[in-house]
């Protein structure tokens, strides 16, 4: 869940320092106040596009920050250690600055990172649903990622489109091999003869990095023996060592602590250091008597080293780096292998076919399975929001030319009434339709997410009245199992948050800046009735919306 937001010199907020906590959190304010750029700057600290027009005028750069609490031991935790952007135990910092020029910089923890990690981090952290979200749902790629989704087949999905390439990839193989017979014959043997030299070697991944330390250990084992021995006797053999010495000086003290209590916490210190220095001559002791001395032993590892550095200069690669190209050269030997056999490469475009088939068919079932969940799904949270005998479908068309996405297109359709036959959600004639059916799929997604914090950006507008009130208490429920943000313009839903944070715009002259509040009971009331009857608050407008934040 996100516990804080830190935005400084973004757009026209000039410093806002925001902490958010469990449940339902609304942010409302005038239009034009700035309430959409708290969500743009959570999309970009998860690796949304930047551009140089979002540095606010005047300064230098934007500074964005976000601190996550995302539990120990989970998913995330052990992504990000895997990566080197390890953290605090079950916490997460997301960073990122943007410079006049539109030069980005990430950090995650602390650690520089790439954009594409940020994003990979994000995708843990942050679900966000757009006020626009309803265009990208007229997409038919859209549509079949958000079923997969809801079906749970996000993995399946990627390994079937990944055996879908394998399979072309191989066939295109396969078609190519009687065009390049001769420059494909002259590959495979240079490569024959580079894989045999490199087997010859017996390479293991992370060979060199551990011959460098054996050889830094090994060739100054004649110091590292002498340092541990001459430190060793300084500590405890050798006359006058420290060991007795800091014994004598604490005895001493402690009989004359008996006459001054302020000793006492120096005889300690010392006590503890004669405790610590004895564990160091012990461990010095048992380091001395380990080190290893031989020369056969450097020499073979120097001669190890140079047979390393001697093939990194002849492939032009560092010795590091060997293993990986010993791995491509046989990938690519094995191929041309293949395209030297046509039945063999047959062979092997069928096995690939039969691959995807199997991958393709898979995901068929789960998605015919979930388009079916989803249809109900949807269709109750479209009886919930002012369209009664509405349905929604998710429909399967199986496809003449399977292709990566699998064996059928993904096609949503709905019924705005019970009267209508069921059209493509791209044919929906009302705005204020399309984007209430957005939002019942969006709803109905949201729950299926098991991200902890889920942004709702004005998802809300096109709808009002009791409409207005079903979508709060459906977001309200949502926030007893997620983290739900929610920007709106409606005071039916703001009543329902159990946080509301105030955005406000102030200044002139094109230096006008927002600032963010939140409000206690009374601020709710004032900025429910402002929600409610516009500019001039009255004492009706107040009563209602005290009435409304009642319920």
């Amino acid at each position: 869940m996100l516990r804080a937001l830190g935005i400084r010199d973004f757009v026209i907020v000039e410093g806002v320092e925001l902490e958010t906590g469990a449940g339902f959190t609304v942010l409302t304010g005038e239009t034009g106040a700035g309430k959409s750029i708290l969500v743009d700057a959570i999309e970009l600290l998860v690796g949304g596009r930047a551009g140089a027009s979002l540095v606010r005028d005047g300064a230098e750069r934007a500074e964005l920050s976000a601190e996550f609490d995302v539990g120990r031991g989970g998913a995330l935790e052990k992504h990000l250690s895997e990566a080197g952007l390890e953290g605090d135990p079950g916490n997460v910092i997301l960073r990122r600055s943007i410079d006049r020029s539109g030069r980005s910089r990430c950090f995650v923890n602390g650690h520089s990172a790439t954009l594409a990690q940020l994003r990979e981090a994000g995708e843990y952290l942050v679900d966000i649903h757009g006020q626009h979200e309803h265009q990208s749902l007229l997409r038919a790629a859209a549509q079949r990622e958000l079923l997969d989704a809801h079906a749970g087949a996000g993995e399946l999905a990627l390994a079937c489109a990944d055996a879908w390439r394998s399979w072309k990839r191989l066939a295109a193989l396969s078609a190519e091999a009687e065009q390049q017979y001769a420059k494909r014959e002259a590959e495979r043997a240079e490569l024959q003869e580079m894989v045999a030299d490199l087997k010859k070697l017996g390479l293991k991944e992370g060979e060199w990095e551990e011959l460098a330390a054996q050889q830094r250990r090994l060739a100054h084992g004649s110091s590292l023996l002498a340092g541990a021995q001459s430190s060793l006797e300084a500590l405890s053999e050798a006359d006058g060592a420290c060991l007795p010495q800091l014994g004598a000086i604490a005895g001493r003290l402690r009989a004359l602590s008996e006459h001054d209590v302020h000793l006492k916490a120096i005889v300690e210190m010392l006590e503890s250091a004669e405790v610590q220095a004895s564990e160091a001559a012990r461990d010095l002791r048992d380091y001395a008597s380990r080190i290893d001395l031989d020369p056969h032993a450097l020499r073979e590892v120097e001669q190890r080293t140079e047979a390393l550095h001697a093939a990194g200069r002849r492939y032009r690669v560092k010795p590091a780096e060997l293993p990986a190209l010993q791995d491509r050269h046989v990938q690519r030997f094995r191929e041309l292998e293949l395209a030297a056999s046509p039945e063999a490469l047959q062979r092997e475009v069928a096995a690939a076919k039969d691959r995807y088939d199997a991958a393709a068919k898979k995901l068929s079932a789960k998605r015919k399975t979930a388009s079916q969940a989803l249809g109900r799904a949807v269709t109750q949270a479209m009886q919930n929001l002012a369209m009664v005998g509405g349905r929604f479908a998710a429909e399967l068309r199986p496809l003449d030319d399977p292709g990566a996405g699998g064996l059928e297109e993904v096609a949503f359709e709905v019924a705005a009434h019970s009267s209508l036959p069921l059209r493509p959600l791209a044919k929906v004639a009302s705005g204020g339709e399309l984007s209430r059916i957005s939002l019942a799929i969006q709803l109905v997604a949201a729950r299926e997410s098991s991200i902890g914090t889920l942004v709702f950006d004005e998802v809300d507008s096109g709808i009002g009245g009791a409409v207005a009130e079903t979508v709060g208490r459906s977001l309200k429920k949502l926030s007893r199992e997620r983290q739900v943000l929610c920007v709106t313009h409606l005071p039916q839903v703001a009543a329902q948050a159990d946080a509301q944070w105030s955005v406000s715009k102030a200044g002139g002259r094109g230096r006008i800046s927002s600032a963010v509040s939140k409000l206690d009971r009374a601020g709710r009331i004032d900025e429910l009735a402002r929600m409610l009857g516009g500019t001039e608050i009255t004492a009706t407008t107040r009563k209602h919306a005290a009435e409304l934040l009642g319920k």
